[in-house]
């Protein structure tokens, strides 16, 4: 059968949330999932699972997490309200994120999620990576405390067990070509599936097939000089097909085509994501250490804020330092913060009693520089500062050209460890503009009949960095909005 009332183009979070609420509106529904089943899920299968969402406190996470037992609501979720979600989104993009965007994904965040919860999608607190234990409870930190069960692989397998129980319709392998559309708007997708081109009718298409990431070309066109020498963090099929059929057929580009969301990965990763890693290639338990270059220098401020608001960006500062790599540098004082991520077995780690011994493993550090700027930095520590990693602490250092703010301890007390890390990109901010109904704009200002976005090609939501855990809540909230959309569309 050639012929649904809404095909949904992609395979990850967004996709998915977009089929199953079209499919709510009680009409046909076909997934074309580029990858094979065996890599389904885009970018999401290689995600924590981590959404960023509004609550007021523990009475709200348990709308969404019923299966919380007494002890763990015991613990300090603390509460994210609207205006906090609102801030962090003007802080870390500078301002610039279209506003009627932002508004609809702080105020559909609950909302959305109790939506997915009820689909059969099941959540749970993030204690790995967001809490620490105070006395004898947990305490939650940066307003990010929900993850899907399973992280990014169960949120996938979750959605698609969801999907085919709701008769909706998944064809893999099945790379999209072409939008099939006339001067009435959008009827459908040129699809090459098992070496065979072929058309695939609709009255309404949704794109949810990501970023272009993993595009070399473009990423080094768009994101600019080296970026063709990042790693990929997560799938290799988004390559930004999505994003060049609508502008084929006059769609307007929009956001920060030349940003993305650039992390901390290990130094050895692939080319692309692995899944048997998954996300374990990260390093973001900086905020307890300091990052050195080939120069033997520390060149950001590893303490400016929670990781929840800078890890995203970093990424980039990484890929412009010499040879496109640092380490970071961690002593005994601070081993038990460090994230899980840096105890797998694909890891590229050296250690040593002394400095000494730790910098000469460390290939391609400049060893004199290393030693005099590691003394500079232990110098300039604060030490009559209590140090609290579950706020910012305030304790920081004096006098140092790059100060680190927060979370600043001499690095004293071995044995002492250090990580090779360079630039992995996740997703890129650049995409296609939306009104508020997910309807794809074109140069004119007008709407596509017939055509919807949401995920990652979409562009206007994120300026050079993001608050953690927002890119999957976003992807769910505006796939429902143009699920919803479509299906409504198509019933008229």
């Amino acid at each position: 059968m050639n012929n649904y009332d809404v095909i949904v183009v992609g395979g990850g979070n967004s996709a998915l949330c977009a089929a199953l609420s079209a499919r709510e509106q009680g009409v046909s529904v076909l997934v074309l999932e580029r990858a094979a089943e065996e890599e389904r899920g885009g970018n999401t299968r290689f995600t924590a699972g981590a959404m960023r969402a509004v609550y007021n406190g523990v009475e709200d996470l348990v709308q969404i997490m019923p299966d919380l037992s007494e002890s763990e609501r015991q613990d300090d979720f603390g509460s994210y309200s609207s205006d906090q979600f609102f801030d962090d989104m003007a802080l870390v993009t500078e301002y610039r994120a279209d506003p009627d965007l932002v508004e609809l994904l702080v105020h559909n965040s609950f909302p959305t999620l109790k939506w997915m919860q009820s689909r059969g999608i099941r959540f749970m607190p993030l204690y790995g990576r967001q809490a620490f234990k105070v006395g004898d409870r947990f305490k939650f930190w940066g307003g990010l405390t929900i993850e899907a069960y399973g992280g990014g692989e169960g949120l996938v397998d979750s959605l698609y067990k969801t999907a085919k129980k709701e008769g909706i319709d998944i064809l893999y392998g099945a790379r999209a070509l072409s939008l099939l559309a006339d001067d009435n708007g959008v009827q459908g997708v040129k699809v090459r599936c098992n070496k065979k081109t072929q058309e695939f009718r609709s009255r309404a298409v949704i794109l949810a097939s990501g970023g272009f990431q993993s595009n070399l070309e473009w990423r080094t066109r768009y994101l600019g000089p080296n970026w063709e020498l990042a790693k990929v963090r997560g799938t290799r099929f988004n390559t930004g097909d999505g994003i060049r059929m609508a502008l084929d057929i006059g769609a307007m580009p929009y956001g920060n085509w030349s940003g993305c969301h650039a992390v901390a990965w290990d130094q050895n990763a692939p080319e692309y994501g692995d899944l048997s890693v998954g996300d374990g290639y990260q390093k973001h338990s900086y905020p307890f250490g300091i990052m050195i270059n080939a120069n033997g220098e520390r060149f950001v401020d590893e303490g400016a804020d929670f990781r929840n608001y800078t890890y995203a960006k970093y990424g980039r500062v990484i890929l412009n330092q010499p040879k496109q790599f640092a380490w970071q540098v961690f002593d005994s004082k601070v081993d038990h913060l460090l994230r899980d991520e840096y105890r797998i077995k694909e890891v590229t780690r050296v250690q040593a009693d002394t400095l000494e011994g730790l910098v000469a493993q460390m290939e391609g550090v400049n060893r004199v520089a290393f030693l005099k700027n590691i003394s500079e930095y232990n110098n300039a520590v604060q030490e009559d500062i209590t140090f609290d990693p579950t706020v910012k602490d305030g304790r920081g250092t004096n006098g140092l050209t790059i100060p680190k703010s927060n979370w600043a301890n001499k690095l004293d007390t071995p044995p002492y460890k250090a990580f090779a890390i360079t630039c992995g990109v996740t997703f890129t901010f650049g995409g296609l503009r939306i009104n508020t109904n997910g309807e794809v704009i074109d140069t004119e200002g007008e709407s596509i009949p017939g055509l919807y976005a949401a995920g990652e090609l979409v562009g206007g939501l994120f300026y050079f960095n993001y608050p953690g855990g927002s890119g999957l809540t976003s992807g769910a909230v505006f796939g429902k909005i143009a699920g919803k959309s479509a299906g409504s569309v198509v019933l008229r």
